[in-house]
């Protein structure tokens, strides 16, 4: 292929699946300017049990699907991978090689090495995104520290090292990853669908009309704490006997939040993944997050330009996009912390209004996915006009 005169940036990602990574490569493929941008996408397939962001745009000039690039780590189908991401660096000679998630950020960057070696292609330069980290919640101290050190040195092979919120720097170079001037801080962009009212959105999910009701929407996984959440649920109930509580996702947890719906029989909801998330924070008095390790929560974001006041733990960048007292009610990783909290808003209805609708212009003024756009776009001229340079000018810090 003969170059046009475009950046070309190769993006890396181990898997497209429902969560906030996805989303945020979803806003820029469909909005990036393609007239000064060759921006092609390289992913791997999801497991048996998510769903794929994908759908129907799979395939096309854009987008590449690599054998072997999931979450799971195999030794022979990594290798694989690596040599066909060597290869395809090769063929595109891409001025942007760009990776996100754990997996693919350690493939990607050790491709582009590989890929230089005997190569008229000289190696583009390379940026990695960090949506949270896996420095707590994730391994046992002895993985943590094989984490930290292969972070360390990727990190010595990279560029730029981006960040969703400027707590996840903070804490990727306590742990000694990057240097400070290799770092941008870029917080999630998100565009919400249509909001429908309360009592459609309700009568849509078939819940009462009147009834109190928390949203639990994310992955049902050990990190996201859902026994956690169940706790809580399980408290509010001896208050708010007719409470109910929506669960918006799936995961290796599933059957244990089952369980616990079958002790309370009429009270939860699950709906395993839908599209249209805006009717469950439409649905929704509060939304509860219950995480131990977060980056920048799409699912806060989300449910701030809803107009529906979340209670979350105070996690990662969680307090960057949740302002305590504002629009929302931040807490320690503790259940009875966080049932205090919703309680309050559920029996305050003039409180909860106030801080959604103090939620609502917070969001849509701070992370709209426009901006996420234009910031990306300002990453990759900088990178490819001040070769050399850490320093970035577009740094951002929500605060």
């Amino acid at each position: 292929m003969k170059p046009d005169g475009r950046i070309r940036v190769m993006e890396i990602i181990a898997r497209m699946n429902v969560g906030g990574p996805a989303t945020q490569i979803l806003g820029l493929y469909e909005r990036l300017n393609l007239e000064e941008f060759d921006h092609r996408l390289y992913t791997g397939q999801v497991e048996e049990n998510e769903s794929d962001r994908l759908g129907v745009r799979d395939g096309g000039a854009r987008i590449h699907r690599v054998a072997g690039l999931g979450r799971s780590v195999r030794p022979a189908d990594d290798w694989r991978a690596l040599l066909r991401l060597a290869a395809e660096m090769r063929a595109f000679r891409p001025h942007i090689v760009h990776t996100r998630t754990a997996k693919a950020g350690a493939l990607g960057r050790v491709a582009a090495r590989l890929a230089r070696a005997g190569s008229a292609w000289d190696g583009g330069r390379t940026a990695h995104v960090f949506h949270g980290h896996l420095l707590d919640g994730y391994f046992s101290p002895v993985k943590r520290r094989l984490y930290v050190m292969a972070e360390r040195r990727l990190a010595a092979m990279t560029d730029h090292l981006v960040t969703v919120g400027a707590k996840v720097r903070d804490d990727l170079l306590a742990a000694g990853i990057g240097r400070p001037g290799q770092y941008v801080v870029i917080p999630p962009g998100v565009r919400l669908g249509a909001v429908p009212g309360r009592e459609a959105a309700r009568a849509h999910l078939g819940l009462p009309p009147d009834a109190p009701v928390v949203a639990f929407v994310g992955r049902l996984t050990g990190v996201k704490r859902p026994d956690r959440f169940v706790a809580v649920a399980r408290a509010l109930l001896a208050r708010l006997p007719g409470c109910r509580f929506v669960v918006c996702g799936g995961g290796e947890l599933t059957g244990e939040v089952e369980r616990a719906a079958q002790a309370a029989p009429g009270a939860f909801h699950l709906l395993g993944w839908r599209a249209d998330v805006e009717t469950v924070y439409a649905a929704a008095d509060v939304v509860l997050l219950t995480s131990d390790n977060e980056g920048t929560p799409l699912t806060l974001i989300e449910a701030g330009m809803a107009g529906t006041p979340v209670v979350a733990t105070q996690v990662g960048s969680v307090g960057e996009v949740v302002r305590h007292g504002v629009t929302g009610l931040l807490a320690a990783t503790d259940a009875g912390e966080l049932t205090a909290h919703a309680y309050r808003l559920l029996t305050d209805p003039a409180l909860a209004r106030r801080m959604g609708e103090s939620a609502r212009r917070w969001t849509t003024d701070s992370f709209a996915v426009e901006r996420l756009v234009a910031d990306t776009e300002a990453l990759y001229r900088s990178l490819c006009a001040a070769p050399g340079r850490s320093p970035s000018p577009i740094t951002r810090s929500i605060t």
